[in-house]
């Protein structure tokens, strides 16, 4: 078996905010296995800043990982738990390479278009008229959930956009998550979940930044609507440390992104651990190109979720690669009549 990787810089289509910074290019990278005469491919989507990987030696670890593909896919796994988007790659390559076709690494109802995943709508921080022309899209697109970055503007300006969708939509009507990525101090964190609460939201993503556990528990105890971990999942590689989180914080929810936490069997860790005590959670991408969007997307569809996942439909960037997945009334559908890019696999 021979492995070979590739780097790729993903580029926005426009710049897209977080409360972290306006990003307009997203680095990610690829994973290529052949084998008599067959390919698979696995996409490593590390996001610089905020990755648990986003270390000097990442593209050494890559290189190492691809010079030692014949100890097979669970040595490495477990080789590299401190590189959850590399064992992520390679866990998706190795199933793209056993697979019939290299993209569908899951047949399901959801890859034969039979059935379809419900999506939020994601709004990007940004300027209030921009922020608010999103909402009017995503609405207008049919979503019955969107999801709100906020944090990055004047507060009082993000309690008026909301009062803005509620003005027009019921709970009932609309699902409103809001996605603060840490932006909150600790010391005002209480009083703007009370002040966000009169808008009857889902749920709010990491309001505090990660490892501030007491007051991120103590916020939890507090909350007057449900608190989901993010980031504070980041980093955590362990069983036994998943699980001490958990007890100690006691979230309602918890966002689990493939590439953040070692793909679908770090995943799967944090799913059984979060159903043994009682706590939700779903999926999101982390602006993966398509490669990477296809495999979570397939995965997903399995886990038969009843709630809206987070999975963007790579439309964010002017040179991702064609392939069938599309969004229409906010359900993603895998449309077998779209192909994939023609010789994708050579292109790379």
């Amino acid at each position: 078996m021979k492995a070979t990787y590739y780097k790729y810089m993903l580029e926005f289509k426009r710049p897209s905010g977080t409360s972290r910074g306006i990003m307009t290019e997203k680095e990610t990278w690829f994973i290529v296995l052949e084998e008599n005469g067959k390919k698979g491919i696995g996409e490593c989507g590390i996001l610089r800043g905020l990755s648990a990987d986003d270390r000097d030696d990442y593209e050494e670890k890559l290189n190492w990982a691809c010079q030692n593909i014949h100890l097979g896919e669970t040595v490495l796994w477990e080789t590299l738990l401190e590189f959850p988007s590399i064992q992520f790659g390679l866990e998706m390559a190795f199933l793209s390479l056993k697979s019939e076709s290299p993209y569908v690494l899951f047949p399901s109802d959801f890859t034969d278009h039979s059935k379809s995943i419900t999506i939020n709508g994601l709004v990007w921080m940004g300027e209030p008229s921009f922020m608010k022309e999103q909402i009017e899209e995503k609405l207008a697109e049919g979503f019955n959930c969107i999801k709100l970055k906020i944090g990055a503007i004047d507060f009082e300006k993000e309690l008026e956009l909301l009062h803005f969708i509620r003005s027009h939509f019921s709970a009932e009507q609309i699902e409103i998550r809001v996605d603060a990525n840490g932006a909150f101090p600790v010391s005002e964190a209480l009083d703007k979940l009370i002040q966000l609460d009169k808008f009857q939201l889902h749920s709010i993503e990491q309001p505090i930044k990660k490892g501030n556990s007491e007051a991120m528990e103590e916020l939890c105890k507090m909350t007057p609507f449900p608190i989901a971990l993010d980031e504070e999942l980041i980093g955590i590689l362990s069983l036994e440390e998943k699980e001490k989180l958990l007890q100690k914080i006691k979230p309602q929810y918890i966002i689990l992104k493939p590439s953040f936490v070692g793909g679908f069997r770090g995943t799967q860790e944090w799913i059984t651990l979060a159903d043994q005590y009682n706590i939700g959670w779903w999926i999101t991408s982390a602006l993966e190109s398509n490669i990477g969007l296809n495999a979570i997307a397939q995965w997903t569809f399995l886990q038969q979720s009843k709630m809206p996942q987070g999975l963007g439909t790579g439309a964010l960037y002017t040179n991702n690669f064609d392939c069938p997945l599309e969004v229409l009334n906010g359900q993603l559908w895998y449309n077998i009549n779209k192909k994939w890019q023609s010789h994708l696999l050579d292109k790379i």
